[in-house]
């Protein structure tokens, strides 16, 4: 602008020396002139800015996904489950023995016969008697459940939930096509929710097997299935989460998929038309569908799938300990670098652990080679792990990493936790030392032959820190910092060489189970 300024100004100058006529025409011609350039410039800074307004909504724009053609590619394959079970019903004629007529009979005579019934006196053990005989129980089907499910092969296997076939007397199976067969249960596994089922079909219409650890979240996902008894009902959402742990042996995939009562069992596909769940359950208050529902990633199923096709029941190691989380306070206090691994609480008696040599406030990073991130990792892990196995076991102890060797065991029944004792007051005659805002005496004969211990210290009274951080009095102090306590005096003598400034960790024996609690240095 500042260039053509100074032409115009140039040119208006130079047309002093010309009649005012004509000077008046050239003046005219440049304003025209200087209006359309600016008109042209912006004209273009208005198209770069559109342009520009054009870039940026490209970028967030999001296309919806069309699944017409995973749906048909998909939905012969997903099959409706209802199951049917057996109750007793009560015989016609009355029960226990009873004549329904006896009433009657009380009013107008014992030979008060109804027309067309037996007479009871034609026949001693007929009705109107107590000594008639008891008739036979009777037992009618009823339905029981309805469910859904997926063909994993030609000939007829089908992948569906533990739940929607639990207790079913009768299984039937209802195609796409209208098509009925009765199943039989290969195997099922109550643990994983998973169950095996087989029908007399051939040539039938399957499911790829996906891979759901290539799941991110915000994916797209759809579910087939049969809510509320509706066939080939299709739902869509997003992976709301991944690995969503809810206390059982599988980390669950979470979406937004709607799913309700009927769609267990069946597949969570992929934008591939490849299973990479089977839809579980759905997180509720009031029973349908609010937003959440969880299914089981499919590699972890088929893991399932193979020892029930081949054994028809599912096998786990079992390693015999209790465990818990390692938090970021423990962690730095025992000097671990990240708050990861499974904290031994308790070992088992005669257990794998404690063959191999496993202890009580043991810290296990690694089982079989692979790593233990959170503490709920480890009984998947070792769940997974065929028994009789020789693994190596990485744990931290008192500061450092030992490796050991343990021969996993096979986990036959669910094991209860053992309750602790309730520790009944008792006359304290031994002298007691004070350090950490603990009073601790030694720890006698009976009370280690009782707890399987053989170091450690009883608190028999707490203040201060000590007792904001959770330690008890009855509790057992067997380490402080990294140190084993044997007596009063040696827990007075580690305590006093210990940085009080900074937290340290106290590994607590409270009953049956073991435990670090973090020490936070007094606040003044």
């Amino acid at each position: 602008m500042r260039e053509y300024k100074y032409n115009v100004l140039n040119q208006t100058e130079a047309c002093k020396a010309v009649p005012s006529s004509k000077r008046m025409k050239r003046m005219a011609v440049a304003t025209f002139a200087t209006a359309c350039l600016i008109f042209a410039m912006s004209s273009a800074m208005a198209a770069d800015a559109s342009n520009e307004s054009v870039n940026n909504n490209a970028v967030v724009q999001v296309s919806l996904p069309d699944f017409t053609q995973i749906v048909e590619k998909s939905e012969n394959a997903v099959v409706n489950i209802r199951t049917t079970a057996k109750v007793a019903v009560q015989p016609a004629g009355g029960g226990n023995g009873q004549d329904p007529y006896e009433m009657f009979r009380r009013f107008f005579g014992p030979d008060f016969n109804i027309p067309g019934m037996p007479n009871p006196k034609a026949n001693p053990h007929g009705g109107g008697g107590g000594n008639a005989p008891t008739p036979a129980p009777q037992e009618r089907s009823v339905p029981s459940g309805v469910g859904s499910g997926f063909f994993i092969s030609e000939n007829g296997s089908i992948l569906t939930n533990h739940h929607v076939i639990a207790d079913a007397d009768e299984i039937i199976v209802t195609l796409t096509d209208g098509r009925e067969f009765k199943a039989k249960v290969v195997g099922s596994d109550e643990r994983t929710d998973v169950a095996l089922l087989q029908v007399d079909a051939k040539d039938m219409a399957t499911l790829p097997i996906g891979n759901p650890k290539k799941l991110k979240k915000g994916q797209w996902v759809l579910a087939i299935g049969s809510p509320f008894g509706l066939e080939s009902t299709v739902t869509s959402g997003i992976v709301s989460a991944i690995g969503r742990e809810t206390g059982d042996y599988l980390p669950f995939i979470q979406t937004d998929v709607a799913v309700n009562p009927g769609n267990s069992g069946g597949p969570l596909l992929d934008l591939q038309g490849q299973v990479v769940g089977i839809n579980s359950q759905i997180v509720s208050r009031s029973g349908g569908f609010m937003g959440i529902s969880l299914a089981i990633p499919i590699d972890e199923a088929m893991m399932v799938v193979a020892q029930l096709q081949e054994n028809g029941r599912v096998t786990r190691g079992r390693l015999g300990v209790q465990i818990g989380e390692v938090s970021l306070e423990v962690a730095q206090a025992i000097g671990l670098s990240k708050a990861e691994g499974a904290m031994i609480s308790a070992v088992m008696p005669d257990s794998p652990a404690q063959k191999a040599g496993i202890e009580a406030g043991d810290i296990i990073l690694k089982f079989d080679s692979k790593p233990i991130k959170k503490w709920s990792d480890l009984p998947r892990v070792v769940g997974s792990t065929k028994p009789d196995s020789s693994v190596k076991v990485d744990v931290w102890r008192k500061g450092k990493m030992v490796v050991l060797t343990a021969t996993v065991g096979e986990l036959k029944a669910p094991i209860a936790q053992a309750k602790a004792d309730e520790k009944k007051p008792e006359a304290k005659t031994k002298p007691s030392v004070s350090a950490l805002g603990m009073t601790v005496i030694p720890l006698s004969d009976d009370a280690k032959k009782k707890l399987k211990l053989t170091n450690g210290v009883e608190v028999t009274a707490v203040t201060g820190e000590a007792a904001n951080a959770g330690i008890n009095q009855g509790d057992v102090i067997l380490t402080l910092g990294n140190t084993d306590i044997t007596s009063p005096e040696q827990f007075v003598s580690v305590a006093g060489k210990l940085d009080q400034t900074k937290a340290m960790g106290v590994m607590v024996r409270r009953g049956e189970q073991t435990q670090w609690i973090l020490l936070k240095p007094t606040t003044k």
